[in-house]
């Protein structure tokens, strides 16, 4: 089964389409719509971010392409084994995805990066899709607070009953391992919140779990 993928012209939140279109005027080469996920539905892994960075993923129509959070991330994943090919910052650069999919909590990019709560509801219907069409789906990776909020009710979890924490494994009954990690971010790296080291040790403990598997 394909999850249902927004529509480029998906009117569910006003100011993401407004902020949409304002951005088309201006840069028309861009891709300026909801950001479609990337990888097999087969995997074993998905990896769910905030929201297309705008000189990113917004640019590019790739999750996670052409900024610094993608730099990070994609060369964590060819390190473990997750990704084949080389990384070029380009959606053709012929990087493949192995055993992982990408996507995002909100599909479209929000201004200053910073979703509303109504825009994070109405977008979680995609998610929603994504994880019930992942038949072998074992670790579902949240990168921040809000990917690992919109995750825990999408599988009709409390989110009070897991606490974000930078590291953990939350075993969910009846469904996939949560596990968590800071943002990917220039700002959390440059902050010194989240370093190399720690978001690779989040990769060996996803890649054990799977092993296990």
């Amino acid at each position: 089964m394909t999850p249902k993928q927004p529509p480029r012209d998906c009117g569910l939140c006003p100011r993401l389409a407004g902020f949409r279109e304002r951005h088309r005027a201006a840069e028309p080469g861009w891709h300026n719509a909801p950001v479609p996920s990337f990888g097999p539905l087969d995997a074993h892994l998905l990896i769910v971010g905030l929201a297309p960075g705008l000189r990113g993923a917004n640019r590019t129509g790739r999750p996670f392409t052409g900024d610094y959070a993608g730099d990070l991330l994609y060369a964590t994943l060819l390190e473990f084994g997750f990704a084949a090919g080389r990384y070029d910052r380009r959606p053709d650069d012929g990087l493949a995805l192995v055993d992982c999919r990408v996507t995002n909590a909100v599909r479209c990019v929000p201004p200053e990066n910073r979703p509303v709560g109504a825009e994070i509801n109405a977008c979680r219907r995609f998610l929603d899709g994504e994880l019930a069409a992942m038949p072998r789906l074992a670790v579902v990776l949240a990168l921040g607070t809000v990917a690992h909020a919109s995750v825990l009710r999408t599988l009709g979890h409390r989110v009070s009953g897991f606490k974000f924490v930078h590291g953990a494994m939350h075993v969910l009954e009846g469904g996939p391992i949560l596990a968590d990690s800071y943002h990917c971010s220039r700002y959390n790296l440059n902050t010194g919140r989240l370093t190399e080291s720690m978001f690779r040790s989040v990769f060996e403990g996803i890649r054990a779990t799977i092993e296990r598997e």
